[in-house]
């Protein structure tokens, strides 16, 4: 089993920044791919962004160009960097780790951070 936290949520202004992180910990050696899902308020979870062992990415066409996904191998860490946040982007964001099924959602989860982006 893989236990994941996440950190950095908050409230940030119209086109301001914020970083999230997501630590795994337990069975990592499992871990093929890490990344970020969001649910807003009345709608489905969707996927941000994503990160394979070997640094391919994937992005949702909404954040492509303003969030940046990162991750630390030997930490076991995953980073969201979002710059020139909207209001749009307001939701709860999840961290997930697996494998290939990350990409339609399957996986473990993390508890969820939320991010609100209101002036």
């Amino acid at each position: 089993q893989v236990q994941l936290v996440e950190s950095g949520g908050g409230l940030v202004q119209p086109g301001g920044s914020l970083t999230l992180s997501c630590a795994a910990s337990g069975n990592t050696f499992r871990i093929y791919a890490m990344g970020w899902y969001r649910q807003a308020p009345g709608k489905q979870r969707e996927l941000v962004a994503l990160i394979t062992y070997t640094a391919s990415t994937t992005y949702a066409d909404s954040v492509k160009g303003r969030f940046t996904i990162s991750r630390d191998n030997a930490k076991n860490t995953v980073y969201l960097q979002m710059n020139s946040l909207k209001p749009e982007d307001t939701a709860v964001y999840f961290c997930i780790s697996g494998g290939v099924g990350t990409t339609k959602g399957q996986g473990n989860w993390g508890q969820g951070t939320q991010v609100i982006v209101s002036s």
